[in-house]
């Protein structure tokens, strides 16, 4: 089974073409091809699920002048520039200088080689896509802009090239989401966490999302008056997902408990009513609230039903942890998951260290079915309940922290490594065997010296690249501590 998305994946990205204007007179026939040339790329970029405003093409120095206000007017989360034939650097100088949106230019020729023995300039110049690129890229430098990337192959049959534009129309959907945001922060820090302190205002600079001041009162309300019948769905819900075993050694687990099931399925009711009134989509929180009261059972019950809104597309993250919700936010919108985790014991035997945490889970990257423990004690924290237990899918991951340095900007740590079955402790807590590259010993002691915060997001797949083009984008520092493929 699997949780279904909420809101669809999607951005709004802009392609135009280029081109020299004295060619279209000289070669007649040659400006149509390259608008089939380019309505060919519209139709590459609109397979991948993303909104496609074609703007035509430019050929001087006046149509770059006149696209400009049309390109900021749209709304466009990407720009795809293509470079359908030779064009001077006139026809991007004006976009460059004035637009702030990411600038991706594709050099995709129709040929993987000429027929040289019947070539023409025609020919040349239908596939002389690449020509101008040295050009632009020199011009963006020195209007003192960040160099735009570039996908470079063939039009068709290049599944390298066609990974990449993949590739950015995902990262598209990351800053689409991402500048648009209301992200939820509630309560405080979990007492003496340094690491997890944060500015709101430097969340909206670095990341454009607006941070939203949220009280426990507010999810409360609706825990008190949570409708009988819709409890009773979500614990169908929640049942049909998860299993729920005996325990096993750990003396603080059992069976899952009705009483805890109940009180589980109303958190994660309220907490839906209120993620849907506040227009959330993210949370991050902690709170305690007094012992005994219906405030304490509430906040101390949030994991099921966070792990529930996490797999949806709702990163929900506790220990008020902001940083790491963005980077969860960033893997769910990449479609790779994106789980609370830190590190626990490191497991010599096998050259691993187990990774996870006691909650909230993307359940949806979960090595078959995950599991439901009732705990009868939160350990280092008050409360006590149902909590989800899982490994990830065995195979490569990528991990994401976000921290901020002493110069209060942020920086991403990034690696990538391998999910490795094998068993985990029956603690009720998310646990993953993540192998990494040289060794475990080594690899821990480069993660750590790059300053990460001590929480990450955990995802499927090897993406390093991705989440480092993600933060060169935000103008973002960042280190890629190891990458999995490269050694």
């Amino acid at each position: 089974m699997k949780i279904p998305r909420r809101k669809p994946l999607t951005a709004n990205i802009g392609i135009f073409g280029v081109g020299h204007y004295n060619y279209w007179t000289q070669f007649p026939g040659l400006l149509d091809e390259m608008h089939n040339k380019l309505d060919h790329l519209v139709r590459k970029v609109q397979a991948h699920g993303v909104n496609v405003t074609n703007f035509g093409m430019v050929d001087n120095a006046q149509g770059a002048a006149e696209l400009l206000p049309k390109l900021k007017a749209a709304d466009l989360d990407l720009v795809f520039v293509d470079m359908v034939t030779y064009a001077t650097s006139s026809t991007v100088g004006a976009i460059l200088h004035g637009l702030d949106v990411p600038l991706v230019l594709v050099a995709l020729q129709p040929l993987k080689a000429m027929d040289y023995e019947r070539a023409s300039t025609y020919i040349q110049l239908c596939n002389d896509d690449f020509c101008s690129v040295p050009e632009f890229l020199g011009v963006a430098i020195r209007l003192g802009r960040r160099p735009p990337e570039v996908i470079l192959g063939t039009l068709d049959d290049d599944p390298a090239a066609d990974a990449e534009l993949a590739e950015w129309c995902s990262i598209a959907k990351v800053l689409h989401d991402l500048r648009r945001a209301r992200i939820g922060h509630m309560g405080h820090v979990l007492e003496a966490m340094l690491d997890m302190h944060t500015d709101p205002t430097a969340v909206t600079r670095e990341f454009g999302c607006h941070v939203v001041q949220c009280e426990p009162d507010e999810i409360l309300r609706h825990y008190r008056d949570a409708d009988a019948a819709e409890i009773e769905e979500k614990k169908r819900q929640i049942l049909d997902f998860f299993d729920t075993p005996e325990p096993k050694s750990d003396p603080i687990t059992t069976k899952l408990t009705d009483k805890d099931l109940h009180v589980a399925a109303k958190a994660a009711v309220a907490l839906e009513k209120f993620v849907n009134e506040k227009k959330l989509d993210g949370l991050a929180y902690y709170y305690e609230a007094e012992p005994g009261t219906p405030m304490r059972e509430l906040v101390t019950n949030l994991i099921v039903g966070n792990s529930l809104l996490t797999a949806a597309g709702f990163p929900m993250c506790g220990e008020f942890d902001i940083k790491t919700c963005i980077a969860m936010l960033i893997m769910d919108r990449l479609d790779i998951g994106g789980s609370f985790a830190e590190f626990h014991p490191v497991e010599f035997v096998r050259d691993t260290v187990l990774m996870g945490h006691d909650g909230p889970h993307h359940i949806n990257i979960a090595e078959g079915k995950p599991v439901l423990r009732s705990l009868k004690k939160y350990h280092g924290k008050p409360g006590a309940g149902a909590s989800v237990e899982f490994s990830l899918k065995t195979g490569p991951i990528t991990m994401l922290s976000i921290n901020v340095k002493a110069d209060g900007r942020f920086k991403f740590v990034i690696a990538e490594g391998e999910s490795l079955k094998g068993p985990i402790p029956p603690t009720g807590n998310t646990n993953t065997h993540g192998k990494f590259r040289p060794d475990v010993r080594t690899f821990l002691k480069r993660w750590v010296a790059e300053g990460p915060t001590h929480h990450f997001a955990l995802g499927i797949g090897h993406r390093a690249r991705a989440l480092q083009r993600i933060a060169d984008v935000l103008g973002i520092e960042s280190a890629v501590v190891t990458p999995y493929e490269a050694i």
